[in-house]
């Protein structure tokens, strides 16, 4: 156990490191803000969604995947949601509006920066369909709890224009879009033309190591800000206690061995940059959610491996 352990860390790594390098050249070069958000939407409209279009339009020859791996994580965040909105609100005294973003934070994951790398160095290429079917529905689900939370913490009910224009980003996003057409077309039982294929290969391969350079470039614009303490209970809500809820699930549910490492490891990955969107949409723990997402990172480049290791 202890060798397979460092054996993950080890392959995790390089990962990390790609990470850390963009963060050291967006400080260094003390390039604006507009440099890392321009990178940032080219990587998460143009090869992060070739990659998955690649993966699911190969969907039916992969191996199967148990759907009640959706029951293991969205379960959980359900569970851990509901733990962080009480901590916030008895810990730090939050209103409804706060405590539902810190309550999101203990659970949305960077999982298409971080997650869908992590998953093919760490699982595997067989870890893929479980890691894609999870993000397709991540957004929508997540967006849809927290917004139901503060619509009734503000109103003490929900609102059908709010509900239906979270309902409309979540549709139009990249990911999902390229998800959903991915899995159109390998239904459709076509062949690629391989003028096409080609390119949308070569995309693929770049996604990953440009999807974790962005995404240190985006830790750059981030500091441990005034709110590190509530940024400190959301990390250790995020990286220990979600994973260890979603592998009782996955035990609990009887998921084969790939499912339960793909969700625990996406369960143990630090704090999405979604979140931090989030607090700017509420105007509320901008500050805590900075930190988070710093905070997690760091401590996930050891974390990670050891739950994905662990779960096994």
């Amino acid at each position: 156990m202890l060798s397979e352990n460092l054996h993950l860390i080890l392959l995790s790594a390089p990962l990390f490191l790609l990470v850390f390098l963009g963060f050291a050249v967006a400080r260094l070069r003390k390039w604006p803000p507009s440099a890392s958000t321009f990178m940032a939407e080219f990587v998460f409209y143009v090869p992060l969604p070739a990659l998955l279009f690649s993966t699911m339009s190969r969907f039916s020859s992969l191996p199967p995947v148990d759907l009640r791996l959706l029951v293991a994580f969205f379960g959980s965040c359900l569970i851990v949601f509901v733990i962080g909105r009480v901590i916030g609100w008895k810990l730090f005294g939050l209103d409804g509006v706060s405590q539902s973003v810190f309550g999101v934070g203990c659970i949305f994951s960077n999982n298409v920066f971080l997650g869908i790398p992590l998953a093919q160095a760490a699982l595997g290429e067989a870890s893929l369909p479980a890691v894609s079917l999870v993000v397709a529905f991540n957004a929508l689900l997540l967006w849809t709890l927290v917004t139901l939370s503060v619509e009734w913490s503000l109103n003490g009910s929900l609102s059908a224009k709010g509900f239906a224009k979270m309902a409309r980003g979540v549709l139009a996003n990249p990911i999902v879009i390229a998800i959903a057409a991915g899995l159109a077309f390998d239904a459709s039982g076509l062949a690629m033309p391989e003028v096409f294929a080609a390119p949308i290969r070569m995309l693929a391969q770049s996604a990953s190591p440009m999807a974790l350079v962005v995404l240190g470039m985006g830790l750059a614009r981030f500091g441990l800000t005034s709110g590190w303490r509530e940024g400190a209970v959301v990390t250790f809500l995020k990286l220990a206690v979600q994973p260890l809820v979603v592998w009782g699930l996955a035990r609990l549910l009887g998921l084969p061995p790939i499912e339960t490492q793909a969700v625990v490891m996406l369960a143990s990955i630090s704090v999405g940059f979604n979140v931090f969107l989030m607090a700017n949409q509420f105007g509320k723990m901008q500050s805590a959610t900075a930190s988070s997402i710093v905070l997690s990172t760091l401590f996930a480049a050891v974390t990670t491996p050891l739950a994905i290791a662990l779960s096994h």
